[in-house]
C-alpha cells in the first residue's frame, strides 16, 4: 500500500480509501448495500489490516446509519483512533426543516456535532462539503468550516462535486481571509469518464489540492459483472440505480481495450480500471466500496497490478477526451513558448 500527501497538508493517506455507502441500508441507500454491524466490523478490520488508513462516509448515507455503524466498528475492532483517517461529508437533507440541509453556518455546525456524536469520536480528520450550495455565500461556508478547525473538531476540510471555478474561488477567499482551505476535492473519475481532466485536474496540479475519486468503476459498468457496458444483471447496483451517467459508446471502446490487458495479467477488467486510476499522479486516493470481505480483497489487489507504459498508453488513447475549445487552441498557442511547436499526440511506446 502506498501513502500520499493529503493536498498540501502533512497528513499521509493510503492510495485506497474505504467508501461506506454499503453500510446501513435505510431508504434510498438500500440499493447500495445493507450491511449490518457484524459485516461492517469485518470489512473495517480487513481494511486496516490491508494497510488502508483512510475511510470516507457522509451524514446522508442511510440517514446517518453509515456513520453510526462505522463509529461502532472502530470501537468493536479496537483500532486506535490515531491510526485511521476518518472523512465525512455534510450538505444533504438530514431532517424535515428547510434549514436541515445545505452549507450554511448553522447547518454545518449542527451537522458536524451530529456526525461526531454518531461516530463516537472527538474530531473529524477531513470534513467535506458534499455539494455546491447555490444559496449560501462561500464566505459563510468557509468561515463556518474554519471555526470547526479552530475549535479542534475538524482537522482538514474538503469539497465534493464542485466545478473548477467554484473551487478556485473558494481557495482565493481562504487565502485572502486567512481561513482553512480546501485540501481535497472528491469527484467522479474513471478511465471511461475523464471529463475531470479538462478544468479540474490542471487546477489541482497548480494549487496542490488532492483528488479523491468516487465511483472508480462507474457504478459497476467497468466491473466484470457488466463488461458489455450496456446492461447490468439483476443484483447489481446499476440494475436499480443507473448512476453515474456515462457515454455507453465510449465505455464500450475502453472495455475492448482493457480486456486483452486484463487477460495478459490474469486479472479482472475491474482491477485494470482501478490500476489505471492508481497510476495517475494527480490522484490522491481511490474510494472502493465493498459488500463482503472477498470483494474488498479483490479491490485491494489492484494495488499490486503495475500496468506497463505501453498498456497505460493504450488505455489513454482508447479513453482520450475529444478536443474541446479553448483546450485545443491553448495547446497550439502555448507550444512555441519554449521554442517548440504544436505536435499531435505521440505514438504508442514500444510494447514491453
Amino acid at each position: 500500500m502506498k501513502y500520499k500527501q493529503l493536498g498540501r497538508s502533512g497528513l499521509l493517506v493510503s492510495e485506497l480509501c474505504l467508501g461506506t455507502m454499503t453500510f446501513g441500508g435505510k431508504g434510498f441507500w438500500s440499493s447500495m448495500g445493507a450491511l449490518g454491524q457484524s459485516s461492517v466490523d469485518q470489512i473495517v478490520k480487513g481494511t486496516i489490516e490491508a494497510g488502508i488508513n483512510f475511510i470516507d462516509t457522509a451524514d446522508v448515507y442511510s440517514e446517518g446509519e453509515s456513520e453510526q455503524l462505522l463509529g461502532q466498528a472502530l470501537k468493536n475492532t479496537g483500532i486506535a483512533r490515531k491510526d485511521v483517517v476518518v472523512a465525512t461529508k455534510a450538505y444533504g437533507v438530514m431532517g424535515p426543516g428547510v434549514n436541515d440541509r445545505g452549507s450554511s453556518r448553522g447547518h454545518l455546525l449542527d451537522a458536524c456535532a451530529a456526525s461526531l456524536k454518531r461516530m463516537q469520536i472527538d474530531y473529524i480528520d477531513l470534513y467535506q462539503v458534499h455539494a455546491f450550495d447555490p444559496v449560501t455565500p462561500m464566505e459563510e461556508t468557509l468561515g463556518a468550516l474554519d471555526n470547526l478547525v479552530q475549535r479542534g473538531l475538524v482537522r482538514y476540510i474538503g469539497c465534493s462535486n464542485w466545478a473548477a471555478w467554484q473551487l478556485m474561488k473558494a481557495l482565493g477567499i481562504s487565502e485572502r481571509r486567512n481561513l482553512a482551505r480546501f485540501e481535497t476535492i472528491q469527484s467522479f473519475y474513471t478511465v471511461a469518464s475523464r471529463d475531470l481532466e479538462r478544468e479540474i485536474v490542471p487546477l489541482l496540479k497548480d494549487q496542490g489540492v488532492g483528488l479523491m475519486v468516487w465511483s472508480p468503476l462507474a457504478g459497476g459498468v467497468l466491473a466484470d459483472k457488466a463488461v458489455d457496458g450496456k446492461s447490468a444483471p439483476q443484483g447489481t447496483r446499476r440494475a436499480t440505480f443507473d448512476f453515474p451517467p456515462v457515454n455507453r459508446d465510449r465505455v464500450d471502446s475502453v472495455i475492448v481495450a482493457m480486456r486483452p490487458i486484463a487477460k495478459a495479467h490474469g486479472v479482472s477488467v475491474a482491477r485494470v480500471a482501478l490500476a489505471w486510476l492508481l497510476a495517475q499522479k494527480h490522484v490522491t486516493s481511490v474510494l472502493i466500496g465493498a459488500k463482503s470481505t472477498e470483494q474488498l480483497k479483490d479491490n485491494i489487489a489492484a494495488t499490486e497490478l503495475a500496468l506497463t507504459e505501453y498498456e497505460l498508453a493504450v488505455l489513454d488513447q482508447a479513453s482520450a477526451l475529444p478536443p474541446e475549445y479553448p483546450g485545443w487552441m491553448i495547446a497550439r498557442q502555448s507550444a512555441n513558448r519554449l521554442g517548440g511547436s504544436y505536435q499531435a499526440p505521440p505514438p504508442l511506446p514500444p510494447r514491453g
